[in-house]
């Protein structure tokens, strides 16, 4: 029998008997069949590399890195069940209120959070491991629904994915026995160098969501694992690839996936398919940086064209890149402008098409810099309830 199927453990509580599933060990054995996978691995290669040469080129790379993440944070917290949308964030980023539960876009906000700690500790080159991913963990927890699930420890009692109860659920991870096990052999494969970094994102990502040692935020901090890696071993340098949107819209086969290598170890038809998305995930961002400057040169040419008004117009679409929703007062307030500069400078952008009014009022008038705020919102409509 090959040795990458892990196995079931018969477990009771209640008096009703389960299965608890424990992980085989990494590096794979057999070892991965690297030349059916090389087809793929080149092409993901050199999407990455092209990710990073374009993210170097456009003059907006802070705003880019900035603007995408909160794309991921967004999905990768709807594929875990909020309902907060891209303008939610932008609300409640700037202390005005969201039209969901505020509890939803909080998590959204830990998880940008504890991607820029996650990021940081890298670059002041703290090792990727079990202490830094319970870190993170902390972050992400802190607050809102997480912070009774035990924020930055390992789980100290069973948990279950699907069901009601351990005895009617999907899938139930490793015990709380086999933890420390499995656990050990997951770090130390983070620092196998034997592995092309690309495998070893797609491996370790599997492993953490059937290791699932947290109570809750195991599916997001997995995601956020692929990322880690990439950046840590050089095949990118910010953090500008996410594989949410490739997850969230293939997420029927991505949960099929994840249990066939559980029962029977096929790994190379789940890297097949991770790749894939590495691939999408890149020319995706590639297609996203170039729309959002080409919008950007387009509109400031606009204002360009303008008189007097040209300096509070360009002041305002410079704040507009950063918060692509305000009202006369925000505005006047954020940027020091007197409320009569403000409303001048907004209703000249609209005038011009960059701009739209959104609310239909006499007062309160809402401004939104929609054309971007589609470009960032492509993908992000929040799951039905």
């Amino acid at each position: 029998m090959s040795q990458r199927i892990g196995k079931y453990i018969t477990q009771k509580v209640a008096r009703e008997p389960y299965k608890a599933f424990v992980p085989a060990y990494l590096p794979a054995d057999p070892p991965i069949n690297l030349g059916r996978l090389y087809p793929y691995l080149e092409k993901a290669a050199l999407a990455l590399a092209e990710l990073n040469a374009v993210h170097k080129s456009i003059p907006n790379t802070a705003l880019f890195i900035y603007m995408y993440l909160r794309k991921e944070a967004l999905l990768s917290s709807q594929i875990e069940g909020t309902q907060s949308s891209f303008s939610d964030l932008i609300l409640f980023e700037s202390q005005q209120t969201p039209h969901v539960s505020v509890e939803d876009v909080e998590e959204v906000s830990n998880y940008i959070k504890a991607v820029t700690y996650g990021i940081k500790r890298l670059k002041e080159d703290f090792p990727l491991s079990l202490r830094l991913l319970k870190e993170i963990h902390e972050i992400l927890l802190s607050g809102g629904r997480g912070s009774s699930k035990l924020p930055g420890e390992f789980r100290r009692s069973q948990n279950w994915i699907g069901g009601t109860r351990p005895g009617n659920a999907f899938f139930v991870p490793p015990p709380v026995d086999c933890l420390n096990e499995c656990l050990g052999n997951f770090e130390k494969f983070l620092h196998d160098e034997t592995v092309p970094v690309l495998i070893k994102a797609g491996l370790a990502h599997v492993q953490f969501e059937t290791i699932h040692p947290f109570l809750d935020g195991n599916g997001r901090l997995g995601r956020l694992l692929i990322t880690l890696l990439l950046c840590q071993n050089g095949l990118l340098d910010e953090p500008i690839l996410y594989l949410s949107l490739y997850l969230k819209e293939n997420r029927t086969t991505y949960y099929h996936l994840l249990q066939e290598v559980r029962d029977r170890g096929t790994w190379e038809t789940w890297l097949e398919f991770f790749l894939t998305g590495v691939y999408s995930s890149a020319k995706q961002a590639i297609k996203t940086a170039k729309q959002i400057n080409t919008l950007f040169d387009k509109d400031m040419d606009k204002i360009t064209s303008l008189g007097r008004a040209r300096f509070s117009c360009e002041q305002t679409l410079e704040y507009m890149k950063r918060l692509p929703q305000v009202t006369v007062p925000f505005l006047a307030k954020e940027l020091h402008m007197s409320s009569p500069t403000a409303r001048s400078a907004l209703n000249h952008m609209t005038t011009m098409g960059i701009l739209v009014e959104t609310s239909g009022k006499k007062r309160d008038k809402v401004y939104v810099y929609r054309r971007y705020l589609e470009i960032l919102e492509e993908g992000t409509n929040p799951f039905s309830p």
